[in-house]
């Protein structure tokens, strides 16, 4: 896996630049609310510790990861935003389902980068299991919306 040996919730905040003047949307998907929370407290938390500000950061809830795609879309042509972190969590199950949501979602996040000039963070657990799940949003390997965050702080200073 390739978060065996890391821990993706540890970031040198020295090289990171300050997130005091840039704003942040945060798209959640609701399905699988375990984890998906899991990733946004811990994007939020480093947001903030980046220097972020409590009412630069936008949280819009949408019903599942597929939808992400869309919700990411209508928060960057509506709002002003710097970047845009995008959470949701697909775990694997016995239909194919779970290969077409992941290819979908991470296509239509892709799309959005390559049409719009703001970043979008593509914080979408793609698991095999539920345990995978949770060793990524705040357990043994850290928390992947930890990473997406520094990602999107870096990014958004990159468009500045």
């Amino acid at each position: 896996m390739a978060t065996e040996n890391k821990n993706l919730s540890v970031y040198d905040k020295a090289t990171i630049p300050n997130a005091k003047e840039f704003r942040f949307g945060i798209v959640v998907s609701e399905w699988n609310p375990e984890i998906t929370e899991g990733l946004f407290e811990g994007s939020y938390k480093a947001l903030l510790d980046c220097g972020g500000l409590k009412e630069n950061i936008i949280r819009w809830n949408v019903p599942g990861s597929f939808e992400l795609i869309h919700g990411s879309k209508k928060l960057i042509t509506t709002q002003k935003v710097d970047a845009v972190i995008a959470i949701g969590s697909v775990i694997q199950g016995e239909t194919k389902h779970f290969d077409f949501v992941c290819s979908a979602t991470a296509q239509g996040i892709k799309d959005l980068n390559v049409l719009h000039d703001t970043p979008i963070i593509f914080c979408v657990l793609t698991d095999n299991n539920l345990q995978q799940a949770k060793d990524r949003s705040g357990g043994k390997h850290g928390n992947k919306g930890v990473e997406a965050a520094i990602a999107a702080v870096k990014m958004a200073a990159l468009g500045k």
